[in-house]
């Protein structure tokens, strides 16, 4: 799963949110350094990954695209995913979106000294291009895409992915919505679990 889905699966618990956030910035298991509700962020993002990973839905998702993005399309369906969390925002959350993405870029600047070095690079154009409230949007989505083409030197073709979004919008909509209801039961659990372990 991409940006969104991570903070709204960490519950509402700031320092969760952080972790589940930084997750991909963090190398092995090299983050000793932080605080303990920190690292377990970063455990909950990993499996959830995992999850993700090993689910039929997203595999049905990512088959859709393996001809055009090969290896990339399990990150483009990440992308496409975001983008339905985002639109369909009022199904998962009391709290509207634009406030919940400006309380995490608060909790970001907060937290600011304990982030990854990529991620404090990343911050501010984040921030100024309003990314994950974007993602509710065609267009924003279509900047992600070519952003991510970008950081592949254009290897990808990513920026193409928003032409198969469109032909394929509801499809990628039903499984997603399938997908989801059951991504949010494993991650309660695991959030549980993991909060409460000493």
């Amino acid at each position: 799963m991409n940006f969104l889905a991570h903070i709204f699966l960490s519950f509402n618990d700031k320092e969760i949110t952080i972790g589940n956030f930084i997750a991909d910035s963090i190398r092995a298991n090299k983050f000793d350094h932080l605080p303990t509700k920190v690292q377990k962020g970063i455990k909950l993002h990993r499996h959830i990954d995992t999850y993700t990973d090993s689910h039929a839905i997203p595999k049905i998702s990512s088959k859709r695209l393996h001809a055009n993005y090969s290896h990339y399309s399990r990150v483009i369906v990440d992308i496409y995913y975001d983008h339905f969390l985002a639109k369909n925002w009022s199904t998962y959350s009391d709290i509207p979106l634009d406030v919940f993405v400006d309380d995490f870029y608060d909790l970001l600047e907060d937290n600011y000294e304990i982030l990854p070095i990529g991620i404090k690079k990343m911050m501010p154009y984040m921030i100024s291009d309003n990314w994950i409230f974007n993602y509710s949007k065609m267009d924003g989505i279509a900047r992600v895409l070519n952003g991510m083409n970008r950081r592949t030197n254009n290897k990808s073709k990513m920026n193409f992915a928003i032409i198969d979004l469109e032909e394929h919008y509801d499809a990628f909509e039903e499984e997603f919505t399938e997908f989801f209801e059951e991504l949010i039961t494993f991650s309660k659990d695991k959030f549980t679990s993991i909060v409460n372990k000493k």
